[in-house]
């Protein structure tokens, strides 16, 4: 029987496939990324080196460098997805050295990014925010609050700490609050800071039921250790008396303690809110009890005023 090594050499030097072999052989060094690689180790690459590394080079040309032959990273043509070959010399011959590619690199960094962000309750265009797309030009309140968020991240990119105080939004309904949080959260997720951002209303009724579960305790502990927390539409919640002080004047009073920011959004002023969390449930008047929540807001917050269209109309 004809050995297989022997049978190989006869097909390959078959007139018709010596031919194409020459053709690819010629097409493979005329690419620019391989002539400049065997020029700068032309001491270490010669005729034989390049014919016994043919296999490499052809999938070095084959292969999309940059991004420049895939529409997105589940498109990859490249034999690794998400990564691209880099010519390399590995014992005596020229090898190839897959590395990340930039689309792979930018969806794993956006993956990193969305990590960082955790979200209770909040609708999904909200945390796809960026400050990019947010309108700061229309209303000079608006103005005030870009150069605010632009400080807080300065800070953060300055000394590596993140300010005590966070802000506290308020205005008219449908005017981009939420949005705003959205949108700092997700400039904070970029610098690896994490975020915790909840709806309020929805929050505190589940509380109530995570008395019957025995999650309370770990929910809690969750939200009120939060390197950064974002409480969203405070104010829009029925409040009793134990979701005010057991549950919301915890969560703060720790991150007042802790010097630990927060921002807010709400339809009412400091007052306003004062007012609100001085009624419980139950229609019962409880001013010292409001005014030592509030206490703890003033503490941990800045308020601005947002003024600007009602998007949702």
């Amino acid at each position: 029987m004809e050995r297989i090594g022997e049978a190989m050499k006869r097909v390959v030097n078959a007139p018709s496939l010596a031919t194409k072999y020459e053709e690819l052989r010629k097409e493979v060094l005329e690419d620019p990324a391989i002539q400049q690689f065997i020029s700068e180790h032309s001491n270490e690459v010669n005729t034989e080196v390049v014919n016994r590394s043919l296999g490499k080079l052809y999938e070095y040309t084959s292969a999309s460098h940059a991004c420049d032959r895939c529409p997105n990273l589940a498109g990859c043509i490249n034999v690794m997805k998400g990564f691209e070959p880099k010519l390399v010399i590995a014992q005596r011959l020229i090898d190839l050295d897959y590395v990340i590619c930039p689309t792979k690199q930018l969806d794993d960094e956006r993956r990193n990014v969305s990590k960082m962000v955790n979200s209770m309750y909040m609708p999904k265009e909200v945390m796809e925010a960026r400050l990019s797309n947010v309108d700061f030009l229309s209303e000079d309140s608006r103005v005030i609050v870009m150069r605010a968020a632009k400080d807080f991240l300065n800070q953060v990119d300055s000394t590596g700490k993140i300010p005590e105080r966070g802000f506290y939004l308020y205005g008219d309904f449908g005017i981009g609050k939420s949005f705003i949080l959205g949108a700092l959260a997700n400039e904070l997720a970029t610098r690896q800071v994490q975020t915790v951002v909840v709806y309020v209303p929805e929050f505190l009724r589940e509380m109530k039921q995570s008395i019957q579960n025995q999650t309370l305790d770990e929910k809690v502990e969750f939200v009120k250790k939060a390197p950064i927390l974002m409480l969203d539409d405070i104010g829009a919640e029925t409040m009793s008396t134990w979701t005010r002080d057991e549950v919301l004047g915890t969560i703060l009073q720790y991150r007042m303690a802790e010097k630990l920011p927060v921002f807010f959004t709400s339809n009412f002023d400091y007052s306003e809110l004062e007012h609100h969390l001085t009624t419980s449930q139950r229609g019962e008047k409880e001013p010292i009890k409001a005014a030592r929540i509030m206490e703890r807001i003033r503490m941990v917050s800045k308020p601005f005023k947002l003024g600007g269209q009602n998007w949702r109309d």
